[in-house]
């Protein structure tokens, strides 16, 4: 991972607040449906904040409501994995995913020894912010074997 993202903290728009934490269940439920992502149960999402080790939002001053997410799961010491990076389609094209990102990189290269792991799984829309924060495509990464997998379960 590029440490190059590490060298200025990009600010949030105008009207915006970045805040430390997550958003309440129904917001990030709302967040991760309205952006695309796959929806949770309440049930599931309720497990979020006690399952992270670090997570922020961003909320749209005017209104109070959480307009962006992501969050960290990980074991705080190797490895990390970004997860639910989220923007309302309304708020999008404003830097928030980079904003949201960079705090979170931020986090870990403030807590974690040198050589953590930091993976996540892109969709196409979001590959070119990945990049540019220094993540690469595993799959043919040097002559890596390599792959992601994963499963749902039903």
């Amino acid at each position: 991972m590029s440490s190059a993202s590490a060298d200025s903290t990009p600010s949030v728009a105008d009207g915006y607040t970045l805040h430390h934490g997550y958003p309440p269940v129904p917001a990030y439920m709302h967040l991760r449906s309205a952006s695309g992502l796959s929806p949770v149960t309440a049930e599931q999402a309720e497990h979020v904040a006690k399952g992270s080790w670090f997570g922020c939002h961003i909320v749209h001053n005017d209104t109070s409501t959480p307009v962006a997410m992501g969050r960290i799961i990980g074991d705080g010491g190797w490895y990390f994995h970004v997860a639910d990076m989220a923007t309302l389609p309304d708020h999008q094209r404003k830097g928030f995913g980079n904003v949201i990102l960079h705090t979170l990189l931020a986090k870990i290269r403030e807590k974690a020894p040198p050589g953590a792991y930091v993976n996540l799984i892109a969709d196409k829309p979001g590959w070119k912010l990945y990049e540019k924060h220094g993540f690469q495509d595993v799959a043919g990464y040097q002559k890596n074997p390599e792959r992601g997998m994963w499963q749902v379960l039903k």
